[in-house]
């Protein structure tokens, strides 16, 4: 079966791209899960459309990833965030939260989906982060969870 991604699957390929699966694996897990969509010549536009977008969001090549890696590896970035009494957080910093603040520290855009949390951010303090700027460059950042 062809079928287009619509999102990364792992070990299969990246949003936009066209592949070929078992007949079913693509209809009874990919294309329920809204992970794929059939390939038709229709569908084959909207797959380069998406390729598009991807194009436009990532980090142009290597060079460019380490520069970006250097710039956020480089110090502390702050997240403001409501919070209560004792530091416990109205709900937890999302990677959009986390994206901003990395946009602005390094910036330009930093995609919320290339950020990595272990555990929701719940609490204020240090924490670890994860940003994978390109396929083989990931920067270690350090957020700082401070009361608005």
């Amino acid at each position: 079966m062809k079928i287009i991604l619509t999102q990364e699957v792992e070990n299969l390929g990246a949003a936009g791209d066209v592949v070929e699966v078992k007949d079913g694996y693509g209809r009874n897990y990919l294309i329920p899960r809204g992970v794929a969509i059939r390939w038709t010549r229709g569908a084959q536009a909207q797959a380069d459309s998406i390729k598009a977008a991807r194009a436009a969001r990532a980090v142009r090549d290597d060079a460019h990833a380490a520069e970006l890696k250097s710039k956020l590896e480089g110090k502390a970035v702050d997240v403001k965030v409501k919070a209560g009494q004792g530091g416990r957080l109205f709900g937890a910093v999302t990677t959009a939260d986390i994206a901003s603040a990395l946009g602005e520290a390094a910036g330009e855009a930093i995609d919320k989906r290339t950020i990595v949390l272990g555990n929701p951010i719940k609490s204020l303090g240090s924490h670890a982060v994860s940003v994978k700027l390109h396929d083989e460059v990931s920067a270690a950042v350090t957020l700082n969870v401070i009361p608005a």
